[in-house]
């Protein structure tokens, strides 16, 4: 397998595995009555996107947009994978096959930035929620829930780290028929 194909792999198998450790971390939450980002939202907001607007007052009084339940699913495991990317870009492949936590934490922490610089934003939530009743509570949720991604890239990573070895050994095993 060529490292182009074993990056883009492994880029999909770690970030959709790193994004389900989140999501299950949100149905805990929802468990214990703190809900998570509705999908559907970042998926309006998109659409709104697309057509030009950037800025919300409040995204749920937004005009819906058509499949934005799909859109905002997709979405959310397209920058799951992004940021896996991030993560394979920064720390390379070798780190992938014999993966450590520090950097996937470390990742997983930086990427924290995006929903309380960019999304919450846009939302209409202000910059670090700052405009919800319970900012701090908010930006801490934020916080520990991409460290939990982080700790997911660690984990699919731990689970996909044999992958290239076991291809290779398969091929040398082909090659030597």
């Amino acid at each position: 397998m060529s490292e182009r194909v074993e990056f883009v792999l492994r880029t999909i198998l770690i970030g959709a595995g790193a994004t389900l450790v989140m999501d299950a971390w949100a149905l805990l939450l929802a468990q214990l009555g703190i809900p998570s980002l509705n999908f559907a939202l970042l998926g309006r907001w998109l659409g709104h996107l697309c057509e030009g607007q950037w800025m919300h007052e409040s995204i749920a009084l937004a005009t819906p947009v058509r499949g934005e339940l799909l859109i905002g699913w997709c979405a959310h495991y397209s920058i799951g994978m992004t940021f896996a990317a991030l993560l394979l870009s920064t720390f390379g492949l070798k780190w992938a096959r014999s993966p450590t936590l520090r950097p996937a934490l470390a990742i997983g922490l930086a990427t924290a930035s995006a929903p309380l610089l960019i999304l919450q934003p846009a939302l209409g939530a202000g910059i670090a929620s700052s405009n919800t009743p319970a900012p701090v509570f908010n930006c801490l949720k934020s916080v520990v829930t991409h460290t939990i991604y982080g700790l997911g890239l660690y984990l699919a990573a731990l689970a996909t780290a044999k992958v290239r070895s076991a291809a290779s050994q398969r091929s040398k095993a082909r090659s030597s028929l």
